[in-house]
């Protein structure tokens, strides 16, 4: 494998495990220190494009609740779900519950439950 093949894939491997909310540790053979120190100013322009792109908390109770009008928000927290990060943003309306999982990437509604409350 090439020294630049090396750094791009270093790189890749980096922005993925940065874009689905984990840290990531750049690790490179001790002979090529100058690869690691790459990776790293790779990652760290990366992770400051992927906080750009990341969805707001704000950003996130309001999609759920143009999914839900009406409703209002009870409870907001971060979580995995179907393999991406998402806010959990829990809703009541009436006698009913509603989880609404967005993808903190995209912004899409990953997962949607409505429970009727007793």
């Amino acid at each position: 494998m090439r020294h630049t093949t090396k750094i791009a894939l270093a790189a890749a491997v980096t922005v993925t495990a940065l874009a689905a909310g984990g840290t990531a540790v750049a690790a490179a053979p001790a002979s090529h220190s100058s690869t690691a120190s790459a990776s790293v100013s790779h990652a760290s322009v990366s992770r400051a494009a992927v906080t750009r792109a990341s969805l707001s908390r704000s950003q996130a109770v309001a999609i759920a609740k143009k999914r839900v009008p009406g409703a209002w928000v009870t409870e907001v927290e971060r979580e995995w779900e179907h393999g991406h990060r998402t806010w959990k943003v829990e809703l009541r309306k009436g006698h009913m519950e509603y989880e609404v999982y967005v993808a903190v990437a995209t912004g899409r509604i990953v997962k949607f439950r409505a429970e009727h409350d007793d």
